[in-house]
């Protein structure tokens, strides 16, 4: 596949606060090409907003972001174009009703440009899922093929920097140390890789773990029943990142979370 080598991630000091209070807080580190990073933390703990944010679709509220040299949030658009992200939760889901040859002739239409022949066969074998039946139903495939087909649709669009969200999630101890190593091999060949997990353990020797620090939110006022569903039905209240003169937040829309190829 085509890929330069692997993206320099430099973060400082990064927060991002909601109306609803701290998501993450103090993050700070450096992730060379060719390495995993490991961020730890429990479900809802900050862990897929921060991976949105260090692919530069979401916004931070504070701190320093440099992605290969792109200065983020400014140069966030540069960022995406590099940075590529592989399953998230409430995000870019699998649709169990669709067969693989679906879901990768979507994600190739995310791509910023236009997508050699050759691409989806490498991206597979990469991914660990060579000779896969490309008919196969999503509903079919096991949680560690599942795992390694977000890799693989996250590998169509050849990036530099590879986003991995829930590393762990729903895989035995045996799947999890064989999802592991693919991460360490993809870094191997040069790729910037940067996992969260709920639990590190078996990512390896020498890999770098960092928690996600989130400090406890302020209490608030209970709203009224009818208010509070109201405010859980309005579009776009589960991703919020974008902030508004008024100091809360406004949803993302899906073309940040994926945009398209830019003219």
């Amino acid at each position: 596949m085509r890929r330069a080598t692997g993206a320099l991630v430099d973060a400082d000091g990064l927060e991002l606060r909601t109306g609803e209070g701290p998501v993450f807080s103090r993050i700070g580190f450096t992730a060379e090409p060719g390495s995993l990073t490991v961020f730890e933390a429990d479900a809802g703990g900050g862990r897929t907003a921060l991976l949105l944010a260090l692919g530069g679709r979401m916004r931070p509220t504070s701190g320093a972001l440099r992605v290969d040299g792109y200065e983020l949030p400014r140069q966030a658009r540069r960022a995406r174009r590099i940075a590529a992200l592989a399953l998230a939760s409430g995000v870019n889901d699998l649709d169990e009703r669709l067969r693989v040859s679906e879901h990768m002739a979507e994600r190739l239409l995310l791509r910023f440009r236009p997508a050699p022949a050759s691409v989806s066969e490498p991206a597979l074998a990469e991914a660990g899922l060579a000779g896969l039946d490309l008919r196969t139903l999503v509903k079919d495939l096991s949680a560690l093929e599942r795992r390694r087909l977000g890799v693989a649709l996250a590998l169509l669009e050849e990036p530099r920097l590879l986003l991995v969200d829930d590393a762990d999630a729903g895989l035995g101890e045996r799947n999890r140390r064989a999802f592991w190593s693919l991460l360490r091999d993809l870094a191997g060949t040069g790729l910037t890789v940067i996992a969260a997990c709920a639990d590190a353990r078996g990512a390896g020797d020498g890999v770098a773990v960092h928690p996600v620090h989130r400090p406890p939110r302020r209490a608030r006022a209970v709203k009224p029943l009818a208010r509070s569903v109201l405010n859980a039905l309005r579009p776009g209240a589960q991703t919020k990142g974008r902030h508004s003169r008024g100091g809360d937040t406004e949803p993302l829309a899906l073309g940040e979370i994926f945009p398209r190829a830019e003219e």
